[in-house]
């Protein structure tokens, strides 16, 4: 069970889903770091999922993007309980946890295999920093307002020089984050696809493309006065890139095994999280 403990409203949803799952004599793994006084077996948190039939993360999909990491590689379903704003992934609401999970480990339930992506910077020195993305990889400016051309190839086919603000590679999964804010395609998860998706284009006819997920993408930026650009995965930065280096983008052999409750539908999420069929006339306004 992972989930951002410190948090209060985190905190209430953990303890009520500890004592449930002990009461029917589940054995309950929480990673030795956690504060609270909890009947769990207390392991490492990047090894949780070692031992685990199931990962259950508690929070916003930042803390499931972080459990799908520890997750994906090891082929364990992980299902997300909502407590943060708009839960893309992590869709099964406070108020249903319990009968959620009562469903799931009776074996209602369904399971979707979500795309991942590997990133790998490749220094001009040969050293090379490799993280794995459910979302998205990007490689955007870095402390100056200066713009970047960021050449793009696929499979050594040139493609593109982009400028503006940098790029976005994003699975399915991710083209409901940063990538949708840059006006990329929503993907139905299901889709073996990759976004890319410019930043805040130089070029208004630079638009975001969908591309089969079997692709390589080379990424490399022009040098410039005050060139300084970095490559984030999932949220986090894993470094910086130099004009005399490259980002590769490939489809990870590992996969995201995301579980939900029977009756989930994915376009009824959106039509949820994106007010779609709304009247957006009808409003209260307090004054």
């Amino acid at each position: 069970m992972l989930g951002r403990h410190d948090d209060e409203q985190v905190a209430e949803l953990l303890h009520a889903l500890v004592r449930h799952l002990t009461k029917a004599s589940i054995e309950v793994l929480a990673p030795a770091a956690l504060a609270h006084d909890l009947d769990v077996e207390r392991v490492d948190e990047s090894s949780i999922a070692n031992d685990a039939d199931l990962v259950i993360a508690i929070g916003g999909d930042g803390t499931m993007l972080y459990a799908a990491k520890i997750a994906g590689g090891r082929d364990v379903p992980l299902l997300g309980i909502n407590r943060g704003r708009l839960g893309f992934l992590a869709d099964v609401s406070p108020d249903e946890m319990v009968a959620t999970v009562d469903q799931i480990l009776a074996g209602q339930y369904a399971v979707e295999s979500r795309l991942m992506l590997d990133a790998v910077i490749t220094h001009a020195d040969g050293e090379r920093v490799t993280a794995t993305a459910l979302n998205d990889i990007v490689l955007q400016r870095r402390d100056t307002g200066r713009m970047l051309d960021v050449v793009a190839r696929l499979d050594g086919q040139y493609v593109n020089t982009h400028s503006g603000d940098g790029l976005i590679v994003a699975t399915p999964t991710g083209s409901t984050a940063y990538s949708l804010s840059c006006g990329g395609p929503i993907v139905e998860p299901g889709l073996e696809a990759i976004v890319i998706a410019p930043i805040c284009p130089h070029t208004l006819t630079d638009r975001p493309i969908v591309i089969p997920s079997t692709r390589r993408i080379d990424l490399k930026i022009l040098e410039r006065e005050d060139t300084s650009a970095e490559v984030v995965v999932d949220g986090h930065s894993i470094g910086a890139i130099e004009p005399d280096g490259e980002l590769s983008v490939t489809m990870s052999p590992y996969r995201a095994r995301l579980i939900h409750p029977p009756g989930y539908d994915f376009f009824g999420l959106l039509r949820s999280k994106l007010f779609w069929g709304r009247d957006s006339r009808v409003r209260n306004v307090d004054v």
